[in-house]
């Protein structure tokens, strides 16, 4: 019942965080390590950056169409409008005022910076994270003895994470164990 929600399971990443260490350790270098930390570091500030620049201009788009309404708004106002209909058959009928119905408000404003700032910042993080994502690639490929090393260590890694979930799988799940004596 506790590993339902996956906000309550923590062994698996456990085992693989523990299991990735083991191998950053014994596969690779110092200064193996130490390209990774640099790739990992471009790939948050790249992320970082692209999110904050992306909220600034979700901010700036939402106070450029705020002004825009405002602009429209005060263009309806000024505009004569009719204030009553005539009919084919003579009767005449009042016009209600609106004007005050497509003003903007505080909560379209609010909506609306919320809105363009949280899809800015989606936007621009989701650009940063491709950028910086490419930039890392190029540190780790600079040097071709580091990326074998490399790429041997993630090959390592996933050959064990892969046998440890062999081992679970042919292991009796929790149902198994539950309903069978």
């Amino acid at each position: 019942m506790s590993e339902s929600l996956a906000v309550f399971r923590n062994g698996r990443s456990t085992d693989l965080r523990r299991l990735a260490e083991e191998h950053l350790q014994h596969d690779l270098s110092q200064e193996d390590r130490d390209v990774l930390r640099r790739a990992g570091g471009k790939v948050s500030t790249h992320a970082a950056v692209g999110s904050l620049l992306g909220a600034g201009l979700g901010m700036y788009c939402a106070f450029r169409l705020r002004s825009m309404r405002v602009a429209y708004f005060n263009a309806f106002r000024a505009t004569e409008k009719p204030v009553r209909v005539q009919f084919a058959d003579g009767r005449t009928e009042p016009i209600p005022d609106i004007s005050d119905k497509l003003a903007p408000s505080k909560w379209g404003d609010a909506a609306t910076y919320f809105f363009f700032s949280i899809g800015g910042l989606f936007l621009g993080g989701e650009a940063g994270l491709v950028t910086g994502t490419a930039s890392a690639s190029r540190t780790i490929t600079k040097n071709s003895e580091v990326r074998g090393r490399i790429e041997k260590a993630f090959k390592n890694y996933r050959i064990d994470a892969l046998k440890q979930e062999i081992q679970q799988l042919e292991g009796k799940s929790k149902f198994e164990q539950l309903f069978r004596p």
